[in-house]
C-alpha cells in the first residue's frame, strides 16, 4: 500500500512530537519537517531521518497532508496554500486568532475538498473515550486544568492556550447550545489573563464550571461529570476514570456502586495523528473537524469577551 506523504510545519515543543510519531506510523512517509529556526529544523530532521526546510511553501504540492504546529497568528498564512490546493491539513489548537481567520480556512477546505482537522488532543484521550458510552444527559460539569508557567504560547491568553481543550470536550459531551456565559480572568505574569474561570449555561439546563490556570504550583487536568444517579471523574494526565452510580433494586434500599474503570493506556497525540492519516486515506473528516475547532474557538472568544466586560 502506498504510504501517505506527510510534512510537519513547526517542530518546537509540540511539533517535534508530531514528527516523532509520524515517523513511526507504518503507513506514513515523513516527507519533511519545516521550521523557521534552521538549527531546530536540522536537529529534528536528523532525529527522525527526514528532509528539512525553513520554508513551508516548499512543501506545497509535494505532500498528501501536513500538520501545523506554529504560533496561532501564523496558522492562516501557513495552512491556506495547502487547503487551497486540496492538501489535507491538521492545525493545532486554537484553530485561529479569530472567527474570520478560521472561516477562511473552512471555506478553502470546503472549496477544494481538503480533509481538515484541528488538534484538540484531549478528544483522543483514552479516558475520554471510555466515558462516552456512560453519558446520559449531564447536568453539571466541573473542570480544572492547572499548570506551571510555560515557555510557549504566550501570544495567547490562558483561555485559548489551555481552557480551549476543555471547551472542546464539554461541547462534545453536551448536545446543546451555550445560552449564557459568565467569566473572569486575571493577568498575573503576562499582559493577558493567566488564570480564568467560566460558567457556561446550556439550553438543556446543564451548567459547566471551567477553570484554567498557567500559574499553578500543581499540575491538574481533571473533569467531573454529574448526571442523574451517576458521577463520572476523569484524570486526563493519568488516563484514569472513576464511575459511581446509585443502584436501585425492587424492595431494597438503593446502594452506591462503582470505582475505577479499565482504560487502555495510549498516547493521545498518537491516536490523533493516526486518525488524521486514516481520514486522509479514507477521504473523511477526522474525529475533530475544522467545524469542531470553530465551535471551540467561538466559545473561547465569548469567554474572553465576558472577561473583558467583567473588568
Amino acid at each position: 500500500m502506498t504510504k501517505t506523504r506527510v510534512a510537519v510545519v513547526g517542530v518546537g515543543a509540540l511539533g517535534k512530537h508530531h514528527a516523532r510519531i509520524l515517523a513511526e506510523l507504518p503507513d506514513v512517509e515523513l516527507a519533511g519537517v519545516v521550521d523557521t529556526n534552521e538549527q531546530r529544523a536540522r536537529e529534528v530532521a536528523e532525529q527522525v531521518a527526514s528532509p528539512w526546510s525553513t520554508n513551508a511553501a516548499e512543501m506545497v504540492g509535494r505532500v498528501d497532508a501536513v500538520t501545523i504546529a506554529v504560533p496561532t497568528d501564523a496558522h492562516l498564512s501557513v495552512a491556506l496554500p495547502f487547503l487551497q490546493r486540496g492538501t489535507a491539513v491538521l492545525v493545532e489548537k486554537p484553530l485561529a486568532r479569530d472567527r474570520g481567520e478560521a472561516q477562511q480556512m473552512l471555506d478553502a477546505a470546503a472549496a477544494s475538498g481538503a480533509v481538515f482537522g484541528v488538534g484538540h488532543t484531549e478528544r483522543y484521550n483514552p479516558a475520554v473515550a471510555a466515558i462516552r458510552p456512560l453519558l446520559d444527559h449531564p447536568r453539571f460539569i466541573e473542570v480544572h486544568r492547572l499548570g506551571a508557567f510555560p515557555d510557549r504560547s504566550l501570544d495567547i491568553d490562558v483561555v485559548f492556550d489551555l481552557m480551549i481543550h476543555d471547551l472542546d470536550i464539554v461541547l462534545s459531551i453536551v448536545s446543546s447550545d451555550v445560552v449564557a456565559v459568565e467569566a473572569v480572568g486575571v493577568a498575573v505574569l503576562t499582559p493577558k489573563p493567566d488564570i480564568a474561570n467560566a460558567r457556561l449555561r446550556f439550553a438543556s439546563g446543564c451548567i459547566a464550571n471551567v477553570t484554567a490556570s498557567r500559574i499553578s504550583k500543581d499540575r491538574v487536568r481533571k473533569i467531573r461529570i454529574f448526571q442523574r444517579d451517576s458521577y463520572l471523574s476523569i484524570d486526563y494526565a493519568a488516563q484514569e476514570v472513576e464511575r459511581w452510580r446509585l443502584v436501585r433494586k425492587d424492595g431494597t434500599r438503593p446502594v452506591i456502586d462503582g470505582g475505577k474503570l479499565e482504560v487502555p493506556q495510549e498516547e493521545p497525540l498518537k491516536r490523533e495523528l493516526a486518525d488524521f492519516v486514516a481520514a486522509v486515506r479514507e477521504q473523511r473528516s477526522p474525529a475533530v473537524s475544522g467545524a469542531d475547532g470553530m465551535r471551540a474557538l467561538e466559545l473561547a472568544q465569548r469567554i474572553s469577551s465576558a472577561m473583558e466586560s467583567a473588568r
